[in-house]
């Protein structure tokens, strides 16, 4: 087995373990996931530039790219939710 299937085979089963866990989770559980997921993304970051610095064939470039784009992405999205969670628990000013 070639270390390119092997990323791209990696990559894949993560797509369908991403989208089983985020329709399995309830709605009100959203929020407070979001804000703890940041450390995860950031292992995906990781490993997407990882992938990018040994990356010896054009599928594994993409596989990279693609992990640190939507990685950054969700660390982004989980910093901007858990701001915005964190402001609803600040006191109004009068």
């Amino acid at each position: 087995m070639s270390a390119e299937f092997l990323t791209f085979f990696i990559f894949i089963l993560s797509i369908f373990l991403g989208v089983e866990l985020i329709f399995r989770v309830p709605a009100l559980l959203h929020t407070p996931l979001m804000s703890g997921t940041n450390a995860i993304h950031g292992i995906i970051l990781i490993g997407g530039m990882l992938t990018l610095a040994s990356a010896d064939s054009t599928p594994a470039l993409v596989a990279g790219f693609i992990a640190v784009v939507l990685g950054a992405a969700n660390v982004f999205g989980g910093f901007m939710v858990t701001d915005r969670m964190l402001q609803m628990f600040k006191r109004r000013q009068k």
